[in-house]
């Protein structure tokens, strides 16, 4: 008998979408293959999947499902009564999710949906809630909150993750009174800095380190990235990212030449060993604006530097690291001893 073309991680993920495999069993259909022809040669150059549609047919649903949405909207306006307008939407949109995200497993109009959700909620909330200062807006986030944690458990929609999380950070922000007028009176970069003792920073570096915490646990349990555990941790760590590298790489810049700028460089530094190490690159996207002006500080220091000369940089190092990233990122993992979870970080080339 001929054989048939080879599977590849495109046919596991479409194998766990359709239900034909659970995500434990093609992470270990994987893990086998990978014991045949070595720990990465079966994984492509690009080992960090995200999709935010899968053809155009989607967008075009999308837009069909903001018109019937808005549709549903004016409708319910007739009733004249915003908590029973805005419980309709949520109600049209978890019914029309069971059809387009159980069913038809469609990405973007899966999104469209659970926004469409998480406004409604939002606005029922503050409906029944009302103007109650901290307490209240606190109250409101934690229904938005309950309302993403059912969605996310009925239907296993990544993205809900980073709503879930941006929910969060409007906590942190409530908490932390930061929207108050005389709180933007000292700065945003006084909000932003640690030395200050701002409450927006130490909220957010809290919101940062959490966010992490629940970005690895789902990367723990996906660590071949086939299922929706690794898509939900791509969009736990696409929040932590900025919230951690901007309030530690602030409060660095904020302390000014020499001590600070040495410790924002050897942060930079850190941070890019740690997006090796857990193979996610948001983490150095969101300190490029600080690379950038490490480039343009050392240049400067033989004369003055044009900033198409700092994008000339800027982008070579960065073009540079995203061509050679498996490649460093296999020599970083061999060089490093053995540490807890070592093991369920995603897998890399073990003998040059």
């Amino acid at each position: 008998m001929a054989d048939a073309p080879g599977f590849t991680r495109d046919d596991l993920r479409a194998g766990v979408a359709a239900g034909l495999l659970t995500e434990p069993q093609a992470a270990s259909l994987l893990a086998l293959a990978q014991a045949r022809h070595g720990a990465r040669s079966g994984l492509p150059e690009e080992d960090e999947p995200f999709e935010l549609f899968r053809g155009f047919a989607e967008i075009f649903i999308s837009v069909g499902l903001v018109l019937l949405l808005s549709g549903v909207i004016g409708i319910s306006a007739l009733f004249g009564s915003p908590l029973v307008l805005m419980a309709m939407t949520a109600g049209a949109c978890w019914m029309l999710a069971r059809y387009f995200t159980l069913r038809r497993r469609m990405v973007l109009p899966s999104i469209v949906l659970v926004c469409g959700f998480a406004a409604s909620i939002a606005a029922v909330a503050g409906w029944l809630v009302g103007p109650e200062g901290t307490g209240g807006g606190l109250l409101i986030c934690a229904l938005i909150a309950a309302g993403l944690a059912l969605w996310y458990r009925v239907f296993r929609l990544p993205f809900t993750m980073f709503l879930l999380g941006l929910t969060g950070l409007a906590a942190v922000v409530i908490m932390t009174e930061s929207i108050a007028p005389d709180a933007a009176l000292h700065g945003w970069q006084a909000m932003f800095d640690l030395r200050a003792g701002s409450g927006l920073a130490l909220g957010t570096l809290a919101f940062g380190l959490a966010a992490f915490a629940g970005g690895m646990w789902f990367d723990s349990r996906d660590p071949h990235r086939l299922g929706r555990y690794s898509a939900s941790g791509f969009w736990l760590h696409l929040l932590a990212a900025p919230a951690l590298v901007n309030t530690v790489a602030l409060t660095f810049y904020n302390m000014g030449p020499g001590t600070g700028y040495v410790l924002l460089a050897l942060a930079l530094g850190l941070i890019a060993l740690l997006a090796l190490v857990i193979d996610r690159r948001s983490f150095l996207t969101a300190g490029i604006g600080y690379l950038a002006f490490l480039i343009t500080l050392v240049a400067r220091q033989g004369g003055d530097l044009d900033w198409s000369w700092t994008l000339l940089i800027l982008g070579a190092v960065i073009t540079a690291l995203g061509a050679y990233w498996t490649d460093l990122r296999a020599r970083l993992m061999r060089a490093l001893p053995g540490f807890p979870g070592k093991r369920r970080l995603p897998p890399y080339l073990e003998t040059p």
